[in-house]
Formats: C-alpha cells, sequence, structure tokens
C-alpha cells in the first residue's frame, strides 16, 4: 500500500515535466521558476509573521483565524515550490496532494470567515474607539469629580461637627460670663473662662491639622539630628505607650541630618505611637528605626526623581490594617475608632508634613499582624553647626525691660491692641502701625528700635517682605512673625537667629515667653 503510494506520488517517469508544455523555452522557465520561488518564500514568511503575532498578543480577537490563515497560506507557498520542481521534475502526484491540502485548508478559512463576517463587522472602527476612549475619559472626570466632592463633602462635614462643638463652648461660656457678671458673682466665671480657653486650643490644633493635610501649615524647618530627636522623645513615648507595649528604638548608624521642622516630626512620631498604642489593646512592640536610603523614588509621584532621603520607620505588631481602611488612612477625617475617641486627622497630619517638608510617606499592613508606617525626609550629610544647635534658654534682662522700643505692625485693630498690651506688659515702648507702608518709613527712619513684631498677611507690601527689609536696615534686630495662615508667603523663608514665628491663636503667656526670649538673645549677643 505505500509502495503504491510512493509511487504515486513520487513517479512519473512516464509523464513530460512542466517544462515541456513550455517547449523548454528559457525566457518563459526562468520566469515562472523565479516567480514561483519568491512568492513561496512569501507565503512562508507570512505564517511565521503570524505565528510570532498570535504568540506575543495573547488579547487578540479571533486568534484562531490566525491559524487557518496561517495553515492556509503555508499550503499556498508549498504549491508555488512544487510548481518550480515540476518544471524539470514530474512529481505531479507530490503536488496534487499538496493542492488537495491547499483546497481543504482554504474551504475552512473560507468558512470560517464567512461565518465569522457579523463578528468582524461588529468590531469597533478607528473613530467608534476613538469616541469610546472619550466617554470613558469623561465618565472618570466625572467619577474623580463626584469622589472629590465625596471628600470635600465628607470634610465640610467634619470641620462643621468639630467647628460647632469648639463654638457651642464658646458661646455657652460667654452666656454663663455675662449671666454671672449681671447678677454680680463676677469671682464664679473662672470655669466659663477656662472652657472658653480650652475651646480656642482645639480650634486652633484643628486649624493646624488641616493645614497640614493641605501642607499648607507655616514650617520653621531646620537641620536636625533625626537620631537625637528620637532619643529625646524616649521618655515621653514610654509614658505615651504605656507599661503594656514594649519601646525598641533603633538608630541608625552614620544617619544623615534632615531639613524640617523639629516639633512637627515629634508631634508625627507621638501621633504614630498613640495609634500604634491603640491597635495594642494587650500589649505588644513598637520599633522606631532610622536608616539612610540612596535612590529612593515616590510610588505615589511618577513624575518625581529618584533622590537620597532618610527613612524613619515605625512599626507595631498590632491588629493591622484591612486593604480598603490602608486604601483610605491618609483620608482627613476617615477613622476607625469609635466616635468621639479620635479625629481622623493624624495620618493626614503626618502626610501632609512630610510632602510639604520635600519628602513622603508610605505606609504597609498586614492585617491581624503588624503595620509600618515610614517617613522619608530628604537628608543631608553635611553636619550640624554651632549656631543649629537647639538654643538653650537662659534668664537674661530683656532691652525692652529696660525702656526699649518695639514696633508693632498689625493691621486688624483688635490683635492689634491685644498684642500691644503684651508687650507694654513686659516693659517695651510700643510704635504702632497699621499698615506696611507706615512701618517701612519708620524703619527706614533713625528712630530706634529694639524689636519688630509684624503680621504675615498684610495688604500690600507683606510682613515677611518688611521683615527683609528691617533685616537689610537694622542687622540683627530681634523679629517677630506673627500669623494665621500664611499661605506659601513663608517657603523658602532662611532661618535666621533673630526671626521667629509665632503661630495665631495664642496666649498672651507665649506672646510674652517668646519676647522675652528673643530680646534675651539679643541682649547676650550685643
Amino acid at each position: 500500500m505505500f509502495a503504491k503510494l510512493s509511487e504515486w506520488l513520487f513517479g512519473g517517469s512516464d509523464l513530460a515535466p512542466h517544462g515541456y508544455c513550455l517547449l523548454w523555452e528559457p525566457g518563459l522557465v526562468w520566469l515562472y521558476a523565479i516567480s514561483d520561488t519568491v512568492i513561496g518564500l512569501a507565503y512562508f514568511s507570512i505564517p511565521l509573521a503570524l505565528v510570532v503575532i498570535g504568540r506575543r498578543r495573547g488579547d487578540l480577537v479571533f486568534r484562531p483565524m490566525l491559524w487557518l490563515f496561517a495553515a492556509f497560506i503555508l499550503a499556498c507557498g508549498a504549491t508555488h515550490l512544487l510548481d518550480v520542481v515540476t518544471l524539470w521534475t514530474p512529481l505531479y502526484g507530490l503536488l496534487g496532494g499538496v493542492k488537495a491540502l491547499t483546497a481543504i485548508a482554504s474551504a475552512a478559512t473560507g468558512f470560517a470567515l464567512w461565518r465569522m463576517l457579523p463578528s468582524f463587522l461588529a468590531l469597533p472602527s478607528a473613530r467608534q474607539l476613538r469616541e469610546a476612549n472619550a466617554a470613558l475619559l469623561e465618565s472618570e472626570e466625572r467619577l474623580a469629580h463626584a469622589q472629590k466632592m465625596e471628600a470635600i463633602g465628607r470634610l465640610t462635614g467634619g470641620i462643621a461637627h468639630d467647628f460647632n462643638n469648639v463654638l457651642q463652648v464658646i458661646s455657652g461660656s460667654v452666656g454663663v460670663i455675662e449671666r454671672q457678671v449681671a447678677r454680680g458673682r463676677g469671682n464664679e466665671i473662672a470655669p466659663s473662662i477656662a472652657a472658653i480657653r480650652k475651646a480656642s486650643g482645639t480650634a486652633s490644633r484643628l486649624i493646624n491639622r488641616m493645614l497640614a493635610f493641605a501642607r499648607r501649615q507655616t514650617l520653621e524647618p531646620r537641620l536636625i539630628d533625626p537620631n537625637r530627636l528620637i532619643l529625646g522623645l524616649e521618655e515621653m513615648l514610654c509614658r505615651t505607650l504605656g507599661s503594656d507595649v514594649r519601646l525598641d528604638l533603633q538608630p541608625g548608624e552614620g544617619c544623615w541630618n534632615v531639613v524640617c521642622d523639629p516639633s512637627q516630626l515629634e508631634s508625627a512620631l507621638l501621633n504614630l505611637a498613640v495609634n500604634a498604642r491603640d491597635a495594642m489593646p494587650k500589649g505588644g512592640s513598637l520599633r522606631i528605626a532610622t536608616a539612610n536610603r540612596r535612590g529612593v523614588t515616590d510610588l505615589a509621584d511618577p513624575g518625581r526623581r529618584p533622590a537620597d532621603y532618610v527613612e524613619i520607620e515605625v512599626t507595631d505588631t498590632g491588629f493591622g490594617m484591612e486593604p480598603e481602611v490602608l486604601r483610605r488612612a491618609f483620608e482627613p477625617f476617615f477613622t476607625t475608632k469609635p466616635t468621639g475617641k479620635g479625629t481622623g486627622l493624624g495620618l493626614s497630619q503626618i502626610y501632609g508634613f512630610a510632602r510639604q517638608s520635600g519628602g513622603f510617606v508610605r505606609i504597609d499592613s498586614r492585617p491581624g499582624e503588624w503595620t509600618s508606617v515610614r517617613l522619608y525626609l530628604p537628608g543631608e550629610e553635611r553636619p550640624l553647626l554651632a549656631s543649629e544647635e537647639e538654643p538653650v534658654p537662659a534668664a537674661v534682662d530683656s532691652t525692652c525691660g529696660n525702656g526699649g522700643k518695639a514696633l508693632l505692625v498689625e493691621d486688624q485693630i483688635e490683635v492689634r491692641m491685644l498684642v500691644a498690651a503684651a508687650l507694654e506688659g513686659v516693659g517695651c515702648t510700643v510704635v504702632q502701625a497699621e499698615d506696611s507702608s507706615e512701618a517701612l518709613a519708620i524703619l527706614q527712619s533713625d528712630a530706634p528700635l529694639d524689636l519688630l513684631v509684624t503680621d504675615v498677611g498684610l495688604p500690600g507690601i507683606s510682613g515677611r517682605q518688611l521683615a527683609e527689609a528691617a533685616q537689610a536696615s537694622r542687622r540683627g534686630m530681634p523679629i517677630l512673625l506673627i500669623t494665621g495662615y500664611a499661605g506659601r508667603s513663608l517657603d523658602g523663608l532662611r532661618a535666621e537667629p533673630n526671626v521667629e514665628i509665632l503661630l495665631k491663636p495664642f496666649t498672651l503667656d507665649e506672646l510674652e515667653q517668646k519676647v522675652e526670649a528673643m530680646l534675651g538673645r539679643a541682649a547676650r549677643a550685643g
């Protein structure tokens, strides 16, 4: 049987080759040979390209059609190459068999193509794809806008809730004071005054946390040693965590210094310690470690170039966070704690502080096992200078206490009167200016001045510009900038020993202590 099949395929000695039909005309023979060879080789290359496409693009629709087309074109290529052979050798049986296979492949391909024609026609055109993409982008924008509005609504609701509570305390306490004074019982208003003071402090902290999240808080950055700061917090951290939580401090060897506001970094670490304690009601351990990290990339901001950071890692062995909670961890007013047990601003404040300081923060967690917050702050390898060390307070008679003059610049009269009274209370003679133009004229005059106290948000020339003018004309004079919200006006402000910032609202005691400390340092330097 196989012998007969072989004879049929490869026999044919009694048949004339195809060249005989062309009368062995050299031009025609070689034209046929070269053309069929090129066509056959081209047909063989097409299936190879289709196979590469099909293997590399597993997401393509109608992939089986690729294999049918590949088989059909491969068979076509084989018939053309056999046409070249049969010019000189009469292998017509083999050629017929290959053509039969080609007929089967072409019939199957044609059948499949017609059957799938409606599906092919249903494929979207390039124009339809562009329109669909445009609609998708529009829907994504609407979704993002809706999510943003939801976040704003939640933020507004949280602010309204907390501020209404604060205002209720203040208005209620003022009513009590008014009634007690009307009844001639002014000596019984102390509790109401204490309640107002506490409510004011609560409102101030809430505003500061909101500004921190929005990266608009007023920072006083300077070069600090993170290891020294963390070790200095050890006692306070132990008191915060309690006896059931073991504190493990691991300061990195050779850790770089960082430029940030030290008070905000302390606040961030204490916030994380409180969160860790609440996550470990049955006790556990809290590790705070520092390390240098080179070429770190902020995954949340791909546009930011890799840089060198100091990593401050805070890891607890608490109950961890579920993925949904982890995703929303930095949202303001989002909290998993019971009502009244948390504001939902702790992590958002840390997020804003890190961003405003030129760094970023990452948080990872495994439910039921641990949570790790890593704070990345820009590192500097240069050492601390003597002028950058933490100042040591000392009791020294101030210049104003000896009859010196203070220039006070504040455009709101009620605030100006309160601050002027406090400055006079520490022995200063106060020269008041309602705006920066009036203050600038005084600074540029020959009038003796020992202190400048100015609001930052002044109309026209800002308090910062006024301070820079004072530094130029009266080198070394103490300058106190007071602000409720400075926006970006203090960004890049160079730290000077004679320039300090006091945030509103402040108590008169805080103002007096700040002024006395500044004047004391100026007296020692003079």
